[in-house]
């Protein structure tokens, strides 16, 4: 029932993985794995497990699932689809060993141990484990499942002390306006050179006016601009949750507004390009250009920062930006100047943009 594969790892020791198998009828009916370092604990863990299965009726436990199963009763049960990361995530969890334990057997040694054998920045290991923890919120009170949330928040602890899992480090990189001049200059003869290009300008200059990233550019909606109010609304905006469905009413500046209307009237979406398209353009051309650490997602952090520098209140900067929290707003008012630094930026006009500089009201 029951075989263990001795591996050597790239650290020079070895693994020693169990892997247990039933069948019935031909079928495999049941299968669980777990590595040690040692081959005795190995083979005691396996026939530990051999006898634990023999007895009858040990293979139906609706009251102690694996941790795989759980994940796809969280899935079935869901009610409002997650991201593309997330399912990633989860099924990298479900392959991992970790899926095969019972939920009962998952404590925060197991935990940690998972996070360890993630082979990736801490700030990804941590994504990890916000994900998982949110499986382990919901077993226990909503299916009865045994997993423990406190084994959970004691791994947590323990991998934030150890430096396993942390926060990304926050960018603070702007573009200058020669940087941005170089920009323009470069994608103002692509565009002359060939009529069915990606229309950058108008793009850097908008990610810049509107705030928004670049997954949100190419999917905001000609339907969902409400002109009077001057806002248009952001679907499943990114957010430190579930983005599928956060619909956003967002307000648009005045340059915002004005970008949106050199583009052809649809109510469909306002520019009909791949994300990874614009990204790539965008680096590809500050690599030719010699323009070193620019990301096309800093366009977002300096649109923000130039509200804060014109006068902007965090409440209606809030307002353009999307964010939820007032407190993570907080990274981008450090105010380099006072007043707006794109006041005589030619290349508005040459977009056929009238630049807005009055100060906002305050709410």
């Amino acid at each position: 029932m029951g075989s263990i594969l001795s591996r050597k790892r790239k650290d020079g020791t070895t693994g020693h993985t169990v892997v247990i198998r039933i069948k019935k009828g031909g079928k495999v009916i049941h299968t669980e794995t777990q590595t040690f370092d040692r081959d005795q604990a190995a083979k005691a863990w396996m026939k530990k497990r051999e006898t634990e299965l023999a007895v009858p009726g040990a293979l139906s436990k609706p009251d102690d699932p694996i941790l795989a199963d759980v994940i796809d009763k969280y899935n079935q049960d869901k009610l409002r689809p997650h991201g593309s990361t997330k399912d990633q995530v989860l099924r990298s969890i479900k392959a991992h060993d970790i899926g095969s334990l019972r939920c009962s057997e998952i404590n925060s040694q197991e935990l940690v141990k998972f996070a360890q054998s993630i082979k990736a920045q801490p700030s990804t290991v941590g994504n990890y484990m916000s994900h998982l923890a949110s499986i382990f919120a919901v077993a226990r009170p909503a299916w009865g499942y045994p997993l423990d949330k406190q084994a959970m928040d004691d791994a947590r602890v323990v991998l934030d002390k150890m430096g396993n899992i942390g926060r990304s480090k926050e960018r603070t990189r702007r573009p200058t306006l020669e940087e941005l001049d170089k920009l323009m200059r470069h994608y103002t003869v692509s565009e002359l050179k060939q009529k069915n290009t990606i229309p950058m300008t108008r793009i850097i200059a908008f990610a810049i006016f509107s705030t928004r990233r670049q997954e949100e550019i190419t999917r905001i909606m000609g339907a969902d601009l409400i002109r009077a109010d001057l806002e248009i609304i952001v679907r499943d905006m990114k957010n430190p949750g579930e983005k599928i469905g956060n619909d956003v009413r967002t307000t648009l500046t005045p340059e915002a507004l004005q970008l949106i209307d050199l583009q052809p009237r649809t109510d469909g979406r306002i520019w009909p390009h791949n994300p990874s398209s614009l990204s790539t353009s965008f680096t590809n051309a500050c690599k030719f250009l010699g323009i070193e650490d620019l990301h096309f997602h800093d366009l977002r952090h300096e649109g923000i920062s130039r509200l804060f520098e014109m006068g902007w209140s965090i409440p209606r900067v809030a307002c353009v930006s999307g964010h939820r929290s007032w407190t993570s707003l907080k990274r981008y008012s450090h105010l380099r100047q006072v007043g707006d630094k794109f006041k005589d930026w030619p290349w508005l006009a040459k977009l056929g943009v009238e630049p807005q500089t009055q100060k906002a009201p305050t709410p």
